[in-house]
C-alpha cells in the first residue's frame, strides 16, 4: 500500500516521543456530565470509568458552557439560521450575530473594533501576518504560549528581527527596547496575559512605561499586543482580564471565548485600522468559515452574564474558591506560584511523586494535569489545578483532603 512506508516512520517518530517522556496520553472521553447538586458541583463521567470526577483541569473559569440561556441563545439561532456559515466571511458568510459579537467584544475590552476568529491560536496568527512586513522588530516572553511562537515563524520572521527576554524580566525587556536593530521600523512586543501553566501575570502597567517613551522613536510606533485568553471574564475586578488587573491597557488584545466565556472562537480588538488590516490580510480569518451563529449567539449570552450581577457574582465566587484552594496549598505546607488566578500551580518537583500523585487523584474522582520533565525542566514538575465557579466549597476540600495524603 502506499502509506505503508509512511506509516511505519510515523510509527518510529511516536516511539521516540513516548521514549523522551513528550507524547500524549491516550484521550479521556466524557460520556456524561451531572449537573450541581446540593454541596456538589457538576461531575463528569468518563468512558470505561464508573467514578463520577471532579474537572480540576478545565479552563471554563465562569462555567458558563451549560448556561441555560446560552444554550436557548445557540438553540434559537441555528434553528433560524442553520448550524454552519455556507462560506467565508467576505463571501456572504458574515450573519448579523458576527457583526453584533465583534461589537460587543469590543466594548468588553473597551477598544474602538474587534474581529472574531475560530480560535484564539488562529487569530495571533492572524494578527501576526496581519501587521509584519521586513521592519519589524518582535519582542516576546520566553514563557509565551506556543500561538505566539507559531505567528512568528507563520509570518516569516527572520531570526535577527526578534528577541526573547527572560521571564517578566523588565530589565532585559529594557535591554532589548533600547537596543533595537537599525532598519527596524516598526516593534511588537508581545506576550501572554495570564502564563497558563504558572498563574502568574504580565506586569503590563509595566511594559508599557517602557515602550510608550520609544513611540515617537520608531517610524511606525512601539506595539504592545497582549494573548489574555487565560484572563479574559476570570481576572480582574470585573473580569476584563490582565489589563484591568494591572490597570494599563495594550494596544491590542487577543482572547478567547473558549475559556471563562464557555463557548468557542477567539478575538483581536484594537483600533478600527489594525482590524481592518487583520480584516484584509490575515490568512486564517480570510480563508476559512467563520464561526456558527450558535456560537457567536452563545458567545453574546455569556458576555452579557458576564457583565451582570450574575456574572459578578460567579467571578466573586471564582475568587473565593480560588483563595480557599491556595490557602489550602500553603497549609498543607505544598508549593505553588502565588497569585489570585484560578491557574494554580502545585510544584512536586519530582517526577516519579507527580505521576503517582496525578493517578491518586484520578483515583479518588479529580482530574487534573500533570506536567513532567521534558516539558517542563528537572526540578520543576508540577500539577496544574484549574478552578472554576462551579466547584463547591466542599468540591475544594474534598481535593484538598487527596491531597493531605502527601503531605509529607
Amino acid at each position: 500500500m502506499a502509506l505503508d512506508k509512511l506509516n511505519k516512520a510515523l510509527a518510529k517518530e511516536a516511539d521516540s516521543l513516548q521514549e523522551e517522556g513528550r507524547a500524549k496520553a491516550p484521550e479521556r472521553i466524557i460520556v456524561d456530565y451531572i449537573p450541581p447538586q446540593g454541596q456538589k458541583g457538576p461531575r463528569y463521567k468518563l468512558k470505561g470509568a464508573n467514578t463520577e470526577f471532579i474537572r480540576m483541569n478545565s479552563n471554563s473559569y465562569l462555567s458558563l458552557s451549560n448556561h441555560p440561556k446560552m444554550i436557548e441563545a445557540a438553540d434559537q439561532v441555528s434553528k433560524k439560521f442553520g448550524v454552519g456559515p455556507g462560506a467565508v466571511r467576505f463571501i456572504d458568510g458574515t450573519f448579523q450575530h458576527h457583526a453584533e459579537l465583534e461589537e460587543r467584544i469590543a466594548m468588553f475590552v473597551d477598544k474602538p473594533a474587534a474581529k472574531i476568529f475560530n480560535s484564539a491560536y488562529t487569530t495571533v496568527l492572524g494578527l501576526a501576518l496581519a501587521i509584519n512586513n521586513k521592519e519589524t522588530y518582535w519582542i516576546g516572553d520566553e514563557l509565551n504560549h506556543n500561538c505566539i511562537i507559531r505567528s512568528m515563524r507563520i509570518a516569516n520572521v527572520p531570526q535577527d528581527n526578534k528577541a526573547i527576554y527572560k521571564h517578566n524580566d523588565l530589565g532585559e525587556l529594557k535591554m532589548y527596547l533600547q537596543s533595537i536593530p537599525d532598519g527596524m521600523n516598526r516593534v511588537v512586543v508581545i506576550f501572554d496575559g495570564i502564563f497558563s501553566m504558572r498563574g502568574d501575570c504580565a506586569p503590563i502597567n509595566e511594559i508599557v512605561k517602557l515602550t510608550d517613551p520609544l513611540v515617537p522613536k520608531v517610524k511606525d510606533g512601539v506595539i504592545t499586543v497582549v494573548d489574555d485568553s487565560h484572563g479574559i471574564g476570570a481576572y480582574g475586578e470585573t473580569g476584563r482580564g490582565t489589563s484591568e488587573f494591572t490597570g494599563a491597557q495594550p494596544d491590542v488584545i487577543i482572547g478567547t471565548f473558549g475559556k471563562a466565556l464557555g463557548v468557542n472562537g477567539g478575538f483581536v480588538a484594537s483600533s478600527e485600522e489594525v482590524i481592518e488590516a487583520v480584516r484584509q490580510k490575515a490568512d486564517t480569518y480570510i480563508y476559512t468559515n467563520p464561526l456558527s451563529v450558535a456560537d457567536c449567539a452563545a458567545a453574546i449570552r455569556a458576555l452579557e452574564i458576564a457583565d451582570s450581577r450574575e456574572g459578578r457574582e460567579r467571578l466573586q465566587h471564582l475568587h473565593q474558591r480560588t483563595k480557599q484552594f491556595r490557602e489550602g496549598i500553603d497549609a498543607l505546607g505544598m508549593e505553588s506560584i502565588p497569585g489570585p488566578h484560578p491557574v494554580v500551580p502545585l510544584l512536586v518537583r519530582e517526577t516519579a511523586k507527580t505521576h503517582k500523585m496525578v493517578n491518586r487523584l484520578y483515583e479518588k474522582g479529580v482530574l487534573v494535569v500533570g506536567l513532567t520533565y521534558p516539558v517542563v525542566p528537572k526540578g520543576d514538575e508540577t500539577i496544574r489545578f484549574q478552578i472554576n465557579a462551579a466547584h463547591t466549597k466542599a468540591d475544594v476540600d474534598c481535593v484538598l483532603d487527596v491531597l493531605s495524603e502527601f503531605r509529607d
